[in-house]
């Protein structure tokens, strides 16, 4: 009798261990730039990297990856039980390529002290903006191209203008015509309308929920107001070069709060542009 009542217990621990290895689920691009979607059983918490993270009622959560990520990071899910999960996370490290921009007018390279004051509150309302921590999950939809067209810049790219180094390139530049329509790659909410930043221009940041947003700049038009619902393939914008550019071409950015993303990492390659793009800087 012992012998069965230990080899039923033995049974049930072998049938239960898959269980606990798929506590937690985590697809996605653990890379720098990246984002993951992660899953746990309902009523977990989770901390990423100590920091607590918004969790849907269904288990559902995201995370994000800087540019510059260190090689490891840690997850942690605290159970309704009590139980605690520790995953480490190794990130793929990247090289960035060094982009070379000249012909820029001197002004938006080195700006002057009125500028800079201007340039302050743009970043300002930008980073009140991206601080929106929505319970919806339209981040776990699949992404498509906001538009079709050559791709003139590349996420973490060294920038180097008018022979200055600057900033890294926190997006990709996709060339189009100008008046050319801006898709919502995913479902949203319009959280930020501006006609007229200092550097990009037209500016238009839609949320996905849990921290994720997407930000559209050098518009020549934006058709959507703020508080307005987006759905996946919407006209939200038309393709400009206003602000700091060179010719007609849409920056499209990601971030997880502020911490910024390659959005070319979430969607399929790009398909052929049409004709009149190819003409487009």
């Amino acid at each position: 009798m012992q012998r069965m009542i230990i080899a039923t217990l033995v049974t049930i621990s072998i049938l239960f261990l898959p269980l606990l290895a798929q506590a937690l689920t985590l697809s996605g691009q653990v890379k720098q730039g990246g984002m993951a979607v992660g899953k746990v059983p309902q009523g977990s918490t989770v901390h990423f990297d100590d920091k607590p993270i918004r969790v849907s009622p269904e288990g559902v959560f995201v995370i994000g990856f800087s540019r510059d990520a260190k090689a490891k990071a840690m997850l942690t899910v605290h159970h309704p039980s009590g139980e605690i999960e520790t995953h480490p996370l190794s990130i793929e490290q990247r090289e960035y390529r060094i982009q070379r921009i000249d012909g820029l007018p001197e002004r938006k390279v080195t700006p002057s002290k009125k500028d800079l004051d201007r340039i302050w509150e743009d970043i300002k309302l930008a980073k009140k903006v991206r601080q929106t921590d929505d319970p919806r999950t339209d981040f776990t939809q699949s992404f498509i191209w906001p538009v079709t067209g050559r791709i003139s810049g590349v996420y973490g790219s060294q920038r180097i203008l008018n022979g200055k180094p600057k900033r890294p390139h926190f997006g990709i530049d996709i060339a189009a015509p100008t008046g050319t329509p801006v898709k919502a790659p995913i479902d949203g909410v319009v959280t930020m309308v501006h006609n007229d930043m200092f550097y990009s221009g037209g500016t238009l940041i839609v949320d996905h929920g849990h921290g994720i947003s997407t930000v559209y700049m050098h518009l020549h038009k934006i058709l959507v107001k703020e508080g307005q619902r987006v759905r996946q393939k919407d006209v939200i914008a038309q393709v400009g070069a206003t602000g700091r550019a060179t010719g007609p071409h849409l920056h499209w950015g990601m971030n997880w709060f502020e911490t910024r993303l390659d959005p070319s990492l979430l969607v399929p390659p790009m398909p052929k542009p049409p004709a009149s793009a190819k003409k487009s800087k």
